[in-house]
Order: structure tokens, then C-alpha cells, then sequence
């Protein structure tokens, strides 16, 4: 495995990690779909930002879906995965290349947003789908303040992590 790749597959390792273990150690439980709100859209936010939309889809879907199971929330582990997944990835796609070349928060900011709309999205048709619409409108507020709250955390998250050089940029220019 050359050195890159294996820099990719230790970031991509540590931040699954850090989404499980946000995911299950700050929760509020939603009793109307038996969900939770949580903090591990931070890290697949600041994976998205740092190594792209690939790293960001692989924390997300990984770190989220091992993060239901290990709840005792496995029957969510599919719709996570796809969604969690989505939005690591969106957000990786729009906002990484703008924020590791240039700093641009701007661009970064749109990734993150549009990623949060499609989780706040994608979990209110699954919630439609499992528990029907009026369950799903309680839990809307839930993942849009939880896509916020991330947003807020990852951005100055992300810019440290980049001034530090755990950027693939970073990593990159080491090379």
C-alpha cells in the first residue's frame, strides 16, 4: 500500500471511529421514532472538509450505521448507512476541494448545508416509511438542529485540523 493510500486509510479509520463514538456518547433520545440526536454529523462533516466527499462517505455510513447496531438501534442501520453515507459525501464533494486548497469557507459552508439537508431529508422519509408522517414531523426539528449544531463545531474543527496539516493537502505536501 503506498504512502497515501495508507494516510487515506488511517484517516478514514480514525474519523469512522470518532463518528461512532460521537454518535453514541452525546445522545438525546427521541421517543416518537426512537431515534436519537447526536454529534457524529461533526466529524463526517469535518471528514467530508478535510479528505473529501470518499473519506466523509465512508466515516458517515461506517461510523453511523456500527453506532445504531452497538445501541441497540439496528433496525436504522440500513436507512443510516445510505444516508449518513450521502451526506458525508455530498458534503465532501462540494465543500473539500475549495476548503484544502484555498481556505475557502464559503463553498465549505454550502457542502455542509446541503449535506444537512439531505440527512434531515433522507431520515424523515425513512421515519415516514417506519413510523408514518406525523412522527416524522416531531423528529424534523431533531436532525435539523443536530445538522446545525455540527455545522457550527465542524467548521472551526475543520479549520484547526487544516492549519495543523491533517488535511490530505497536509499529507499530501509531505510526500
Amino acid at each position: 500500500m503506498s504512502k497515501p493510500a495508507l494516510h487515506s486509510f488511517a484517516f478514514t479509520a480514525l474519523f469512522t471511529a470518532l463518528v461512532t463514538i460521537a454518535t453514541m456518547a452525546f445522545k438525546v433520545p427521541v421517543p416518537a421514532t426512537q431515534g436519537f440526536i447526536n454529534l457524529g454529523d461533526t466529524f463526517i462533516f469535518a471528514a467530508a472538509l478535510l479528505w473529501g466527499g470518499k473519506s466523509a462517505f465512508l466515516a458517515g455510513s461506517l461510523g453511523s450505521s456500527l453506532a445504531d447496531i452497538l445501541s441497540g438501534y439496528p433496525h436504522w442501520a440500513p436507512f443510516t448507512f445510505f444516508i449518513k453515507g450521502l451526506e458525508g459525501y455530498v458534503a465532501g464533494y462540494i465543500g473539500h476541494r475549495p476548503f484544502s486548497t484555498a481556505g475557502r469557507l464559503g463553498p465549505a459552508v454550502l457542502g455542509l448545508l446541503l449535506g444537512g439537508l439531505l440527512m434531515a431529508g433522507g431520515y424523515f422519509v425513512a421515519e415516514v416509511l417506519l413510523y408514518g408522517l406525523p412522527a416524522a414531523l416531531v423528529e424534523l426539528p431533531g436532525n435539523a438542529f443536530q445538522a446545525g449544531g455540527s455545522l457550527m463545531i465542524a467548521l472551526p474543527l475543520s479549520v484547526a485540523l487544516r492549519r495543523v496539516g491533517l488535511d490530505r493537502r497536509g499529507y499530501e505536501g509531505r510526500q
